[in-house]
């Protein structure tokens, strides 16, 4: 791919290269031109932590001091707690004794079948009381060097003196209120401005190599993040963008920002050595700022596979998500039976442990609160019905709980401002060969949480979509089942405002599957992807009424602007053709069109930073071979 890259900007020059004999080409000493080399990792200074093959040994402190007569019984207990996280070898348990008292010594070797057991055996029982006297302290084998480099004296850090850094948010004050996006084509990545008044977009700034698979924006626009086989770097500037802190995390694959961007997560998974193993999974959560490792998770794939709405090589994506509002107060992921809600103030588990919920299938937080929605499926055949419900963190205390009956499949959507969470809920009918879907309405800030029943006029109808509207009261549905569906308007207020939700029109015959409601609200894109062909229906919801319709012929994607004053729409190299994005206004007039080779991804700021996004980025197959080199990380 890199030759076939040189032969096309060197034709693009009018150069033959042919008549080139590239190995007589040298350069001066000590000038690169900028070309970093591949052997240049083996001059760094960074030294690399070998794999000692003892990774599937731990290290258990704070046990009891016990004499001979006791050994055995102190043994057993060990035994009974470690075995049942994982398969302890034969002659696996080392307990040292001192040779002069006779007594142990207060910690413990334990050896595992597998590095995976060792490092769940860690997470689980680090910290474990055994009585008021004796805390678990479990370290991993591999770590002892690690510890034993600790020097034995303090010596006081370095202090560097205050330089002012670069303001990272100076995009916001722009003279023309313009908005910045990035897109990635080819091996270039620019950052541009959208200029809508001269028609075109000016540059910002372009590097080529600048990431090896996709970028993101964080949820405010504070820094652009990108992704390499070393791990992970962020950048940030007014036009610069220089690199601000980088996360060494190899072969990392996904990244999520929480909300206030305090906090990055980042993924990789890594194949066994021996084939029958699962693969192994690696999670960091960095703090954005300094860099540092808050907490790392470990473990099989299949401990990260439960729950979730995107899938990547099994896991689901984001695995773990934050919860209270925009303070980045608690995080949680979702295990078998169990919901873990850890909190960032010590980045451990809330009480210690996790909330126990019998198979628990799905959890959503409140965007705006510490409430958790929790799905949990019918059991027994029928006989325990399905439920949903609303748990406040960190108290834990129920808020609400409604049970549901013969259900097929649930999905909950929250408002965005937390006022309301709607739960579609598909049904069998009596005879259990077919479904049909009605939806439950929680008004989440009214007095006792009260739930409001919808169903279609034809309960029959297929959801193909839901959408709130940002900040509102409002909210769309796609259904049926013909090729031309229809559209409905719903809104949580009624005209005497008693508090029920009531239908304000209905669109029949419409090529539309996805919807894109504008930020600010009011407006909406009713589009047609995929099979639809890039269909665009823009909606003024206010007036009930259509503004514009439009094509973007074979679309893949479309983002507004944070203001919610223009839309950009893209044909992404999943198709071979017509490869660009599109620049529209609010109510569908096009303002621009760039059409672009190769073009992989376009993200407005503030808006891009979904991890939903991401995986769906993923499942595309639209991260090139072509992003190998990594030049900037």
């Amino acid at each position: 791919m890199a030759d076939a890259l040189i032969e096309e900007r060197a034709a693009l020059m009018g150069i033959d290269m042919s008549q080139i004999d590239l190995d007589s080409v040298q350069l001066p000493p000590g000038e690169d031109f900028g070309i970093i080399s591949d052997d240049d990792d083996l001059y760094q200074e960074d030294t690399l932590e070998l794999d000692t093959g003892l990774g599937n040994i731990i290290i258990v402190d704070n046990l009891p001091v016990v004499p001979r007569e006791k050994f055995d019984k102190l043994e057993g207990v060990v035994r009974k707690i470690y075995s049942q996280i994982g398969v302890i070898k034969d002659d696996g348990l080392w307990m040292p004794v001192d040779p002069d008292t006779q007594k142990t010594l207060g910690y413990c070797f334990i050896e595992y079948n597998t590095a995976q057991e060792a490092e769940l055996a860690k997470e689980k029982t680090n910290g474990y009381k055994l009585d008021r006297s004796h805390i678990f302290a479990v370290s991993m084998f591999e770590d002892f060097d690690r510890f034993m480099r600790v020097p034995d004296e303090w010596a006081p850090p370095e202090t560097k003196p205050y330089t002012p850094g670069e303001n990272l948010q100076q995009w916001l004050t722009d003279e023309k209120a313009r908005d910045q996006f990035v897109i990635r084509a080819g091996s270039d990545t620019e950052v541009l401005w959208n200029d809508a008044r001269q028609l075109k977009p000016e540059p910002v700034h372009r590097r080529a190599f600048w990431t090896e698979s996709f970028v993101q924006w964080s949820p405010l626009g504070t820094y652009l993040a990108t992704v390499h086989r070393q791990g992970s770097a962020v950048w940030g500037g007014a036009s610069t963008f220089n690199r601000l802190m980088r996360y060494a995390h190899p072969q990392v694959k996904l990244i999520d920002f929480s909300p206030s961007e305090k906090y990055l997560v980042t993924y990789s998974s890594h194949e066994p050595s021996n084939p029958r193993d699962p693969q192994r999974v690696v999670i960091n959560i960095f703090d954005v700022r300094t860099g540092k490792i808050m907490r790392d998770f470990k473990g099989s794939a299949d401990d990260f596979a439960v729950g979730g709405t995107g899938a990547v090589t099994g896991v689901s994506w984001p695995v773990f998500r934050w919860g209270g509002g925009r303070d980045d107060k608690y995080f949680a992921r979702i295990g078998k039976s169990v919901v873990s809600v850890y909190e960032t103030e010590t980045f451990s588990l809330i009480d210690k442990k996790s909330l126990k919920v019998e198979n628990v299938m799905d959890f959503n937080w409140s965007p705006t609160d510490p409430i958790l929605a929790l799905y949990v499926p019918e059991l027994g055949g029928g006989n325990q019905p399905a439920r949903v419900s609303l748990v406040q963190i960190p108290s834990k205390e129920e808020l609400r709980q409604k049970n549901l009956f013969s259900v097929s499949d649930c999905k909950m959507y929250w408002q965005s401002n937390g006022d309301y969470l709607a739960v579609k809920v598909d049904r069998y009918t009596k005879t259990k060969k077919s479904t049909y879907t009605g939806f439950e309405l929680f008004r989440i800030k009214e007095r006792d949480i009260p739930i409001e029943v919808l169903e279609l006029e034809n309960k029959n109808d297929k959801i193909i979509a839901f959408a709130w509207e940002p900040k509102g009261h409002r909210f769309a549905v796609i259904h049926g089942d013909g090729p031309r569906p229809d559209v409905s308007f719903y809104s949580m207020r009624s005209g005497n405002n008693t508090g029920r939700v009531s239908k304000l029109t209905t669109l029949k015959g419409k090529q539309a599957n996805f919807l894109f409601w504008s930020p600010a609200g009011r407006y909406i894109i009713l589009a047609g992807l995929k099979n639809f062909n890039g269909q665009l229906e823009f909606y003024n919801v206010d007036e009930l009424e259509t503004m514009a319709t439009a094509e973007h012929f074979m679309a893949t994607d479309i983002e507004w602007d944070p203001t919610g004053r223009y839309v950009a729409t893209a044909v992404t190299s999943v198709h071979e053709m017509e490869n660009g994005f599109n620049i529209w206004s609010f109510n569908g007039k096009l303002l621009y069109r760039i059409l672009k080779d190769h073009f992989f991804q376009v993200c407005i700021n503030l808006l891009c930073s979904s991890s939903f996004y991401v995986v769906d980025f993923m499942e595309r197959g639209c991260f090139p071979g072509l992003f190998l080199t990594p030049f900037y990380f």
